[in-house]
């Protein structure tokens, strides 16, 4: 189990780096789209929340 663990984790990095360098505009619009979504469910929790309060 730790040797698939391991062999995951430096797969993962592997395919990070390659997808960084040679796909760096795909590369940047999947970090972009996950801070949105992020950010959104950030937001959707602060309203919750100021509702509940108020």
């Amino acid at each position: 189990m730790r040797k698939l663990k391991k062999f995951l984790t430096w797969g993962g990095l592997a395919f990070l780096v390659f997808f960084v360098a040679f796909r760096p505009s795909e590369a940047s619009d999947v970090v972009g789209n996950l801070a949105g979504g992020i950010l959104d469910a950030a937001n959707g929790f602060a309203a919750f929340f100021t509702n509940l309060v108020t």
